[in-house]
């Protein structure tokens, strides 16, 4: 019993294994058909979409090609309308040539036929010519002959007796026209050149100023003299530093002394300090600050004083740059005569001078004011200021009869031009003139002769003069005592005793001379 139970049992399992396996092998080829049809689908999918891909692609290629080609056959057709027109041009200016060329043939044709005329014509009319100039020169030689026959002289013989006699006269005529001339010139000149001066000197009126290389700053009380100073001085310092000149601050009762040699300099540090003070706020960055405003201020103004006098003297055309160093001379002195002043006195009596004489007043009166320009120019130079000018006016282009005029008024090159001894003459009449500058005659001498004797101080020198109101010292060495070595030092070292122990304006000229002179006597 319990053997049929068993079997009965393991049929059942084997029957349940066989229907399971047979309905997993259902389930498992259903599943694989549908996955085979979902896979061909899928195929069918992607073959479609790469049929429809390559057809856009073949779309677009046949697009592009057929895009390409138009564009191609446009530039082709344009190219080609191009060379046509060019062509056609090309033809007519050929035909054009052609005509022109056929026009030229005939034209020459007519000229070669006209010249032919003409040719003939001269040759019939040199022909009559000669013939009449043979004839002419028989009846002359006839003639000739005639006289030679009746004067008892050749013809060369009687030319030469003519042109003695008229040399003669002409020398007699001569010698007593220049006589004459000389003698009306001797006795006039002396009185006609007396009155141009004297009419060109009072005709002529001018403001004068006198100025020093110092400046004097007055203030209300001295403790602002503390504030100026700052502590440890570095106020003072900064404001030095800032402007360039040496401020004095001593003893003396609401002042303080502003000096140095560059008047637009000093008038820089007098309006800062004047600014400084009524601000009250003074320390080096304010300081600074000020200073350089200021310096526009007085660079606007130099500018604005240039242009003034020009437009006052009605002279146009003047280089910026020459406007602004006129303006520059009022700033300026020269032995304490005003430098602006100067030269538009110098300026009108040229004008004046230039007006008696019949010469051009606008030249005289261009040059006069510019003769001065040398000493105001900014930057350091070892040239004289005559030089220095007249290199200025040069380079801003300039009448070559003023530069020459600027360059000869202290005869440092040769005059080319009759302005150049009126702006001598008027440059020394206005700076002669009494009252016109300080410096006294007895200061003016005592000058002299400590500069000559300075020079004599060194070994070697024999001789030593000052020369052009001192701005030249000519030293003259002994030949046998100083070599030339010695000599080139010996006018650095004289140059450089002047510079450390006396005071004057502008510069001064060294130059020593050694001289050998080898001497024999025949007896």
């Amino acid at each position: 019993m319990s053997n049929s139970l068993t079997f009965i049992i393991l049929l059942s399992d084997i029957i349940a294994l066989g229907v399971g396996v047979f309905a997993g092998k259902y389930i498992f080829k259903k599943s694989f058909d549908q996955k085979e049809k979902d896979a061909q689908d899928r195929a069918s999918e992607i073959i479609r979409n790469a049929e429809q891909s390559a057809e856009n692609i073949k779309k677009d290629r046949i697009l592009e090609a057929k895009e390409k080609y138009l564009r191609l056959k446009t530039e082709f057709e344009e190219e080609s309308n191009k060379k046509r027109v060019i062509l056609q041009t090309n033809e007519q200016k050929l035909k054009q040539r052609e005509q022109s060329l056929q026009q030229t043939v005939e034209q020459n044709k007519r000229r070669e036929h006209e010249l032919e005329a003409l040719k003939n014509n001269l040759n019939g009319q040199l022909e009559t010519a000669t013939k009449k100039r043979e004839e002419a020169e028989k009846m002359l030689s006839q003639q000739v002959s005639q006289l030679e026959k009746l004067a008892n002289l050749t013809a060369d013989q009687a030319r030469e007796q003519l042109v003695d006699a008229l040399k003669a006269e002409a020398d007699t005529r001569a010698g007593s026209y220049v006589k004459s001339a000389m003698e009306e010139a001797r006795l006039t000149a002396t009185k006609e050149a007396k009155k141009i001066v004297i009419e060109t000197i009072q005709r002529t009126a001018a403001e004068h100023a006198i100025e020093n290389c110092v400046s004097v700053f007055n203030i209300e009380n001295d403790d602002i003299k503390g504030k100026i100073i700052g502590r440890e001085g570095r106020n003072i310092r900064a404001l030095e530093a800032a402007t360039g000149v040496e401020i004095i601050v001593d003893d003396t009762p609401e002042a303080i002394v502003i000096s140095g040699f560059d008047p637009v300099r000093r008038e820089i540090a007098r309006l800062a300090l004047h600014r400084l003070v009524q601000d009250g706020r003074i320390h080096p960055a304010r300081i600074e600050e000020v200073v350089a405003k200021t310096r526009k201020n007085i660079d606007d103004e130099i500018v604005e004083i240039g242009e003034r006098t020009v437009i006052d003297m009605g002279i146009h055309g003047l280089h910026p740059e020459l406007v602004k160093m006129i303006g520059r001379m009022r700033f300026r002195s020269s032995y304490g005569q005003n430098l602006l002043q100067h030269s538009r006195e110098v300026a009108k009596l040229c004008a004046t001078m230039a007006s008696e004489l019949g010469l051009n007043t606008k030249l005289a009166k261009r040059a006069g004011l510019l003769h001065d320009i040398g000493k105001v120019w900014p930057e350091e130079s070892d040239l004289p200021h005559a030089i220095l000018g007249m290199e200025l006016a040069k380079k801003f282009k300039e009448n070559p009869e003023v530069c020459n005029a600027i360059g000869a008024h202290h005869d440092e090159i040769e005059m080319t031009s009759i302005l150049s001894p009126i702006i001598q003459v008027c440059d020394a009449i206005s700076g002669s003139r009494p009252g016109a500058r300080r410096e006294m005659m007895e200061s003016y001498i005592q000058r002299l002769r400590d500069l000559e004797n300075m020079a004599m101080s060194f070994d070697g020198v024999e001789k030593c003069y000052a020369i052009q109101a001192g701005r030249e010292l000519r030293v003259i060495i002994d030949a046998d005592n100083v070599s030339d070595e010695k000599a080139g030092m010996l006018s650095f070292d004289i140059s450089q005793k002047i510079e450390k122990e006396m005071q004057y304006p502008g510069q001064i000229k060294i130059t020593v001379i050694r001289e050998m002179r080898s001497v024999a006597y025949a007896r």
